[in-house]
């Protein structure tokens, strides 16, 4: 997650969720609430635990967010998702958020962040993660 929010280009790879900032998902001052855009980072990495796990991963952790600039009602969100470490039983992924205004081609990144997920059993405790 070394590039930074201005002049940075988004990641090459697809994005694991594209979404747009709609007015139900903002703060009392009228921006996008910083717990949505949280949650949206928790679904793409929580996708992508559950495509390489197999099966059932659940957050255990999350780290280092910082926003570098608002993400605005209307605002086209995408999140991107990769792998970074992975543990008998736990997968570290990062997560990056950008943001597009609707009637502009420029992306910018917004936040970022490291979620931790563990592989979950049936019975609902750690399991090894498939090779």
């Amino acid at each position: 997650m070394s590039r930074a929010g201005h002049g940075a280009s988004m990641p090459n790879e697809a994005p694991v969720i594209r979404t747009i900032a709609m007015p139900a998902d903002t703060n009392p001052a009228g921006d996008i609430f910083g717990g949505w855009l949280m949650s949206q980072m928790d679904l793409a990495a929580g996708s992508v635990a559950a495509r390489i796990s197999r099966g059932r991963a659940a957050t255990v952790r999350a780290e280092a967010m910082v926003f570098h600039s608002p993400v605005f009602v209307g605002d086209e969100v995408s999140l991107f998702a990769r792998v970074v470490g992975r543990g008998r039983t736990s997968l570290r992924i990062e997560v990056e958020a950008w943001r597009r205004a609707r009637d502009c081609e420029v992306s910018t990144k917004v936040t970022e962040a490291l979620f931790v997920f563990v592989a979950i059993g049936e019975d609902r405790r750690p399991r090894p993660l498939p090779e």
